[in-house]
């Protein structure tokens, strides 16, 4: 077993009744000589009271809130050397110092005992044992500090003189600076909990934690780095009744996607619209000989678009830094509304089925959607979505990107209207057609060209068959 020493508060000039505001270590730590081991303030410092020597903290002789003054006793430390001296007069070795830290922040050993002048006529007094120096920031040279002197790293820091005028300096113990700067926390950002604005340590921590659990947030709301102006906080209620209904789980992850697509694509949307008066009549047919399935305006667009993606195969391309990667398959994704949320499964190969295979798949999966079943599979590896609203109504809208593609199409609802034919008016059915595509990858041209194709296709099925 090694020797018990007490650690006591050293001169700490003319105070008496010094509160410890902060214990910087617990019953069984293990301490390096020179480590702080509580925290005191006065009304002009704080001031930490170090460790005598390495060893064990076997007890703590004070806790929070309570007063001390020069040479209380503040912990009982069981040597880890067996040879080093016992403590001096108040409490510390001849080589030791209180660490303190004035008004400014500024942290300087206090002088330690000098050898008095004496004995033999020029004689040179022995050297006095020199303990390591406290760390220093970057730059700045304790006094008495000499090229031989052993400082212990820190991590760097730049100081600007401003900063350092009174009233700029953040007010925080050495401990918890030393701390905040492992971390790399800026306590001018961090907000003091304890008397007069004083920083802990646990302010550092709550600070850190928030900052990590509100990244992916901010970074989402910024549309990724965008420097945006905080969301309105409003209290709805005192304007009238309300009532609060969280979001579903499909809602915020859809909605981050959302959020991140619109931010960072650089969307434009070309409109057109499709005769697709024979289109419907041969859909209406294919309903009637094929009962067992359900044959919709949808199936007919899928396979328009992958005409389309044949002909224009920038549109089935992803973009990846500085290339990008053109698909040799055909993966339609199709937006689903369920109860909980728009999700978007995906037909995968579209350009190997017909019709009636696509129908039954198209409703399988949709099915599958409506009922939250489901998996990630279905979901991933799209080229191209589709987005129909023609069940609904609306004349046009403007889609979201399906980042990482580069392109969607939006349908609307389908209406007769005259159209001239050279002759005169005849009714048709017009289907109104909103493409959006990345401008980043697609230029306004290409994409007129591939939404008159499209209406091209949905007008003369037999396009189809090239």
């Amino acid at each position: 077993m090694g020797q018990m020493h007490e650690a006591k508060v050293p001169d700490i000039g003319n105070f008496h009744d010094i509160p410890v505001i902060e214990l910087l270590v617990a019953v069984g730590d293990t301490v390096k000589a020179d480590q702080g081991l509580v925290t005191l303030e006065s009304d002009k410092a704080t001031m930490e009271v170090p460790a005598p020597l390495a060893g064990v903290v076997k007890e703590l002789k004070v806790k929070l809130g309570d007063r001390i003054s020069e040479g209380g006793v503040v912990a009982v430390i069981e040597a880890m050397d067996a040879s080093l001296p016992p403590l001096g007069e108040g409490g510390r070795r001849p080589d030791e110092g209180l660490i303190a830290q004035d008004a400014l922040g500024s942290q300087a050993p206090s002088p330690s005992p000098q050898p008095s002048p004496g004995g033999r006529g020029g004689q040179e007094p022995a050297p006095q044992p020199t303990a390591p120096l406290p760390a220093t920031p970057a730059g700045v040279e304790l006094p008495g500090a000499t090229s031989g002197s052993t400082v212990p790293s820190s991590p760097p820091v730049v100081f600007d003189a401003a900063a350092l005028a009174p009233g700029q300096v953040p007010y925080a113990s050495p401990a918890v600076r030393v701390f905040a700067r492992e971390l790399g926390v800026d306590l001018h950002k961090v907000k003091g909990s304890a008397r007069a604005g004083r920083i802990t340590k646990a302010d550092v921590q709550a600070f850190v934690k928030g900052a990590l659990q509100a990244a992916p947030i901010a970074v989402a709301a910024s549309g990724g780095g965008l420097n945006l102006i905080p969301w309105p906080k409003v209290d709805f209620g005192k304007f009238g009744e309300v009532e609060s209904r969280p979001l579903s789980r499909i809602q915020k992850l859809s909605g981050a996607n959302l959020l991140r697509n619109w931010a960072m694509i650089p969307h434009v949307t070309q409109h057109d619209e499709a005769d697709i008066t024979a289109m419907e009549a041969f859909r209406k047919q294919l309903g009637a000989t094929h009962k067992d399935v359900k044959v919709t305006p949808l199936v007919f667009l899928i396979k328009a678009a992958v005409a389309a993606l044949r002909k224009y195969p920038a549109f089935n391309s992803s973009l990846d830094g500085d290339s990008l990667i053109l698909k040799k398959y055909f993966h339609i994704g199709i937006a689903v509304d369920t109860p909980s949320g728009l999700v978007v499964p995906v037909i995968r190969d579209a350009d190997r089925k017909g019709l009636l295979e696509l129908s039954h798949e198209l409703a399988a999966i949709s099915a599958k959607a409506r009922e939250g079943k489901l998996t990630p599979a279905d979901m991933s590896g799209g080229c191209f979505s589709i987005s129909s609203l023609g069940g609904i109504g609306g004349t046009a809208f403007t889609p979201i990107i399906n980042a990482p593609e580069v392109a969607i199409l939006g349908v609307s609802k389908s209406r007769m209207q005259p159209l001239w034919t050279g002759e005169g008016f005849e009714p048709r059915l017009m289907l109104p057609l909103s493409l959006s595509y990345d401008h980043r990858v697609i230029d306004g041209a290409a994409a007129a060209r591939f939404a008159a194709y499209l209406a091209q296709v949905l007008g003369d099925l037999r396009l189809l068959l090239l």
